[in-house]
């Protein structure tokens, strides 16, 4: 419980200073998500090194798709993924129906009034 409340801490932390140093001039908007997207890549290239140095090579896509939602997932965010679903043309769409990085976001109704009225 401990390692998610500081996981938590850190990216809240970092987003806030990547976006903090746009409004002080550093650098613009589009920078930033360019920056904090070039962050979350080599984590999550490096974490996918790690975790696949002492596996046998991959055979196809599907045994990739298969240990991102079963092994990669559940050693990152504790739980497996949802749903996998696949257009078979190479389009794979995973489901987290509790991602832990946004079910905060989610669950507040503050920003109710900016979303899009559905008719």
């Amino acid at each position: 419980m401990a390692d998610e409340a500081l996981f938590q801490f850190l990216h809240n932390e970092l987003i806030q200073y990547v976006y903090k140093s746009a409004e002080q001039g550093e650098m613009e908007n589009g920078r930033c998500i360019t920056r904090l997207e070039n962050m979350g890549f080599r984590v999550g290239q490096g974490l996918i090194e790690r975790f696949t140095k002492d596996t046998a090579r991959f055979k196809d896509e599907l045994d990739v798709m298969k240990f991102i939602c079963k092994d990669f997932w559940t050693s990152v965010f504790k739980k497996q993924i949802d749903n996998l679903r696949t257009n078979h043309q190479g389009i794979y769409v995973l489901q987290d129906n509790k991602f832990r990085l946004l079910a905060q976001m989610s669950g507040g109704k503050q920003y109710l009034e900016h979303a899009p009225k559905v008719s």
